[in-house]
């Protein structure tokens, strides 16, 4: 997959939110809104405070349940940490557990989020178990997980560099990932370099009709109201359609 934006241009994606991201992209995509872009389960966000995060993925198989892998694979960790090296940043790891929902064990702890932030990496989105949440904030990595655990089983890389499947969406070696504590969005290459413009445009959009008009109702009364809330979702809305061709929903 080919990297269409520059560092600049990732850094100001990152500074909205991923709904915010959302509401721009499905203006300019061509991509079904609901199917194969973002998470279709729950995620959760152990380092809230840290704000959004933006990356390439690069991608990792694991069974911590299963002890055959340490035995068959020894060297596997050199050769997965040689393959993350080697991929350009920023880099979110993406971690596919095969013992989900039922997860024993974790991949990332204290020692895995210090040695994938000197490869690069920004954070992790896993559908297994993270462990020393406290330490790998304070390592400046993000981590989004289905849960916590205690230890890390049998966890070795299994496969790498592939496609994998987190919370319902399968994902591709390189895409292009934004994600918060809402959950995350994989980002379409043919949709990149529109996405900052519409993002703003919406943002503004919603600003200047809609929430305009709900942060003016003070001391008016209901008839008014709805008066001007129809008044300004026929203005976001045509906006919409004028910039993009498409209705602006709500």
């Amino acid at each position: 997959m080919a990297r269409c934006l520059s560092h600049d241009e990732l850094l100001q994606l990152k500074r909205w939110n991923t709904p915010t991201i959302y509401n721009g992209w499905e203006q300019i995509t061509r991509h079904h809104r609901t199917k194969g872009c973002m998470n279709l389960e729950e995620t959760r966000d152990f380092m809230p405070q840290m704000g959004p995060m933006i990356g390439y993925a690069v991608t990792v198989v694991i069974e911590p349940s299963n002890p055959d892998h340490v035995r068959n694979k020894p060297d596997a960790w050199r050769a997965y940490r040689e393959y993350v090296a080697r991929r350009p940043g920023p880099k979110i790891v993406v971690v596919q557990d095969l013992d989900r929902p039922r997860t024993v064990g974790s991949f990332r702890g204290e020692v895995n989020a210090n040695v994938h932030r000197a490869l690069g990496c920004v954070g992790t989105i896993t559908d297994g178990a993270v462990r020393d949440v406290d330490e790998i904030g304070n390592a400046g990595f993000k981590a989004i997980a289905r849960r916590m655990c205690v230890g890390h089983a049998y966890v070795t890389p299994v496969e790498w560099g592939g496609e994998v499947e987190v919370f319902g969406c399968r994902v591709r070696e390189d895409a292009l990932i934004h994600a918060d504590k809402h959950g995350f969005l994989v980002i379409p290459e043919e949709d990149q370099k529109g996405l900052y413009e519409a993002a703003c445009f919406m943002d503004a959009n919603e600003c200047r009709t809609i929430i305009g008009a709900a942060r003016a109702s003070s001391g008016k009364t209901h008839e008014q109201i709805l008066q001007e809330l129809n008044q300004a979702v026929e203005a976001f809305t045509r906006n919409a359609a004028e910039k993009y061709g498409r209705q602006g929903e709500m």
